[in-house]
């Protein structure tokens, strides 16, 4: 593990005690049973914004504490281990961070301490088809009377039901295909022709397909500058893979923890299966990989602290090794356990559908090996 300084230790076992005593993963399951639209209870938003995770990546001139992207990954880490359900990640990391990589003082001063004080939800619309393509953006953006009119849809959009505030990747210049061409607008989820259509996934989270039927903003909605958003969008997605790959870490590593400890505790033949070689090495072969996949993520978050030249190349390898380790142990979960594994009463298969999702948001292993060839020249 990083070493951790005085304040994210003390951040790790706040997180660690309040989701295991709080939000658990019945509470999950009682979400998902609830069929709330939403897809998070209140309540346990509420309770996150009065511990200040909202305001991890914040600087305290807009409320917040300033600890960096480790602190926050460390926090998404804990929520992943019981799938804990919030708009923590797609506003205060995701959203927050465009603000701050791309908004003007006035802009930061708008938003940022309604994102701390949970009154502004953001949320990141990039995605317009089935596969993760920043440069296929083609939902057009023409300027009118001074502002922008917007035309096109966006497609599993994260937390799109209950965000207040979408940042919008559109195409301002240029063709899809291309990062160049694109602008970053902040879209009010109130504005006159913005119409969201819930969409019930595997995970039962909160995900939405928006619909831009000529939704006009003013001038000063455009996040950095028109034309050169290419830039900025792949930094925020880069802080929100990072993120990402931290709450899998999580999934991961309470998919490995169920593992083991039935291994340690299931008798087969009169001994405990763990005892038979073939699952003890797999459970050696499946601990390695988990802790190179945790070396991955927290490096990429430790570089984007850092302000690292080789942040991109960090975030592809950490989504992509973690992605891999998640896929495999949500697999290993089912199937050393067995029967029970398959059952809808035991929560393995809460694990394996969120994994599922999890690997395709912000590019799946595929798109990232990709992409990490590509920035090393190959």
């Amino acid at each position: 593990m990083a070493a951790l300084n005085e304040e994210q230790t003390m951040v790790k076992d706040q997180a660690t005690a309040w989701v295991n005593e709080q939000s658990p993963v019945q509470k999950f399951r009682a979400l998902r049973d609830s069929g709330n639209p939403r897809a998070f209870e209140p309540t346990t938003w509420s309770a996150m914004i009065e511990m200040g995770w909202s305001g991890i990546l914040i600087p305290a001139q807009y409320g917040g504490s300033d600890l960096g992207y480790l602190t926050f990954g460390v926090v998404l880490e804990q929520l992943g281990r019981q799938l804990t359900a919030s708009p923590l990640f797609a506003s205060a990391l995701v959203g927050a961070s465009a603000v701050l990589l791309g908004g003007t003082e006035a802009q930061k001063q708008k938003l940022l301490p309604k994102v701390v004080d949970g009154s502004e939800i953001l949320t990141l619309a990039v995605d317009e088809g089935p596969r993760h393509a920043p440069a296929a953006t083609a939902l057009a953006a023409a300027k009118s009377n001074g502002g922008f009119t917007l035309t096109g849809a966006k497609r599993f959009v994260v937390e799109g039901m209950s965000a207040t505030t979408f940042v919008v990747a559109a195409r301002t210049s240029g063709k899809p295909g291309s990062m160049d061409g694109i602008t970053l607008f902040t879209v009010p989820a109130d504005a006159k022709g913005l119409v969201r259509e819930r969409i019930v996934t595997v995970d039962s989270r909160g995900y939405a397909n928006v619909e831009f039927d000529g939704v006009t903003v003013a001038a000063d909605a455009v996040l950095g500058e028109v034309d050169r958003g290419g830039v900025l969008l792949e930094s925020v997605l880069d802080r929100a893979r990072a993120g990402l790959a931290a709450e899998m870490m999580g999934t991961a590593g309470q998919a490995f923890d169920m593992t083991l400890e039935y291994l340690k505790t299931r008798t087969q033949f009169g001994a405990v299966i763990g005892s038979f070689q073939a699952l003890g090495h797999r459970a050696a072969g499946l601990f390695t990989s988990m802790e190179l996949a945790r070396s991955c993520a927290e490096a990429s978050l430790q570089a984007i602290d850092a302000g690292a030249a080789n942040v991109p190349e960090l975030v592809s390898l950490a989504k992509c090794k973690v992605g891999d380790f998640l896929h495999e142990m949500s697999n290993q979960l089912i199937q050393i356990h067995g029967g029970i594994g398959m059952t809808d009463e035991f929560d393995a298969g809460f694990y394996l559908k969120r994994a599922r999702v999890a690997e395709a948001l912000y590019g799946n292993q595929a798109f990232h090996r990709d992409r990490y060839a590509r920035l090393l020249g190959f």
